[in-house]
């Protein structure tokens, strides 16, 4: 079964070499694009996408709202910020409204065909640029009895992994670990802190 994708991107040029990009793979399939997100909640349910690429600043609503109202609608659907934003409040809010990766629009064809992938596989993608401001973002010192302390050390381990914008493959490389155990990993976390994604892991465990 193909990836069932809508694009919101306000920008045609943009917008239609994003449609060229995905068209005629296999792999793909482009059942929306638009450019604005006033009426996101109807289409989301009509066209039922496994993938969103959202930019952040359109006219009418901005792709932050637009993110969560898709989660609201199916959160099933996994939400990629592709936007020319990289200030923290911007990842910290995008990610708090539930994208589960964030892209720079700078990032080569190539990685945002591999990201869309990723976050349909359940990883996290984020530009490097986008993973290091994440990092920052952590505390610089564990606090007692936080959401954190409820996972145990390889599973802290994991998560941050992740956060990093690290593929599951590359966080099972890092940890010397089978691609299965992340997986056992990842859904031990989201039981334990009641959560459905890796952006939602890192929002409640690393950003509170």
């Amino acid at each position: 079964m193909p990836i069932r994708i809508i694009i919101y991107e306000d920008n045609a040029a943009l917008r239609d070499s994003l449609r060229i990009l995905l068209a005629g793979l296999d792999q793909f399939d482009l059942v929306g694009a638009f450019g604005d997100c006033l009426n996101i909640e109807e289409e989301v349910r009509r066209l039922d996408p496994d993938v969103i690429l959202m930019d952040i600043d359109m006219p009418g609503r901005s792709g932050i709202e637009g993110a969560y109202l898709a989660k609201q609608v199916n959160p099933a659907t996994e939400v990629l910020m592709l936007t020319v934003f990289d200030d923290n409040d911007k990842v910290f809010q995008a990610i708090c409204a539930g994208a589960s990766g964030y892209l720079l629009k700078k990032t080569p064809p190539s990685k945002i065909l591999e990201a869309i992938e990723d976050i349909y596989n359940g990883g996290a993608p984020m530009t490097p640029s986008i993973a290091r401001k994440v990092l920052e973002l952590f505390p610089r010192t564990p606090a007692v009895n936080t959401e954190l302390d409820k996972l145990t050390p390889r599973e802290q381990g994991v998560l941050r992994c992740l956060s990093t914008g690290n593929s599951y493959k590359m966080v099972a490389d890092d940890l010397n670990i089978s691609i299965e155990t992340v997986r056992t990993h990842i859904k031990r976390i989201y039981e334990k802190l009641h959560v459905h994604s890796v952006a939602e892991a890192i929002a409640k465990a690393f950003l509170r």
